[in-house]
């Protein structure tokens, strides 16, 4: 089934998902927990590797988007520290006090898809990155509250906006949430705000639809740079930036957050 090209899952499938989204969270927990002072990013980026083969999946990030190996993406996971937005590569990069770094996991399992994202604190992080990381986190949790059948993105986007806007941060228009199931990217794309061409072309959320959201907001201006390893994107204003994200299944109750654990 579909709606507007955007293929719809059914019961079953959307467990197949939560299975993969269930290798994700753990992966990305036992990188919180090794994300400390001293390691390396390159460290981290090889235990979340040997943690998604000993779960018998496999990595979607790796040499992505052409799967041929020494193409693509370098890294097993997207490790983005501080004023780097997404995509950032895995290095002998050391991790400092002070850094907040966002990890972005996405796996295959049996076949479907889990991805999600999220922003970390290392040691005694500025009061102001550390609101804009509650804040970015609260914009997911904000998306989540509001899913229903029948409900247009465009409201919910709205919300999402307003808070992140609000409480003094902007939030990034180049990179935007994205549908999710046997491909890591499908339709549609999801922004986390409200533009001419979300109104002209909204989305209607319906039961089955599985969605990635990933809001990403930045401590000072919202415009973006991507670096000249083809991959990692940075603030033009070199200003910290956070990233969270959940893979969310659209059901007749509300939101069901596949990558959460269960």
């Amino acid at each position: 089934m579909s709606a507007m090209g955007i293929v719809l899952k059914t019961a079953q499938e959307i467990e197949k998902m939560r299975a993969a989204g269930r290798v994700v969270k753990q992966v990305l927990d036992h990188c919180k927990s090794i994300c400390q002072p001293g390691i390396t990013t390159r460290q981290i980026d090889l235990k979340a590797l040997e943690l998604i083969s000993a779960a018998g999946a496999e990595g979607l990030f790796k040499n992505y988007p052409t799967y041929q190996p020494g193409e693509g993406f370098p890294g097993n996971v997207c490790i983005s520290i501080n004023q780097e937005v997404v995509h950032g590569i895995a290095s002998d990069r050391v991790i400092r006090d002070g850094d907040i770094v966002s990890i972005d996991c996405g796996v295959r399992m049996d076949g479907w898809c889990g991805d999600s994202a999220v922003t970390l604190e290392v040691g005694k992080v500025p009061p102001q990155t550390h609101q804009l990381c509650q804040v970015t986190e609260h914009l997911l949790r904000i998306a989540v509250e509001n899913v229903q059948p029948g409900r247009r993105w465009s409201q919910i986007a709205r919300l999402m906006q307003n808070y992140a806007e609000q409480a003094g941060f902007s939030v990034v228009r180049e990179y935007v949430g994205h549908g999710i199931g046997r491909k890591l990217h499908e339709d549609p794309k999801v922004p986390n705000y409200v533009s001419p061409e979300l109104i002209r072309q909204d989305i209607v959320l319906r039961e089955g639809m599985v969605l990635a959201i990933e809001p990403m907001c930045n401590q000072g201006s919202a415009q973006v740079i991507e670096m000249e390893d083809g991959w990692t994107v940075c603030t033009v204003d070199r200003q910290p930036s956070a990233h969270f994200e959940h893979t969310v299944a659209v059901t007749s109750r509300g939101a069901d957050v596949l990558t959460d654990g269960r």
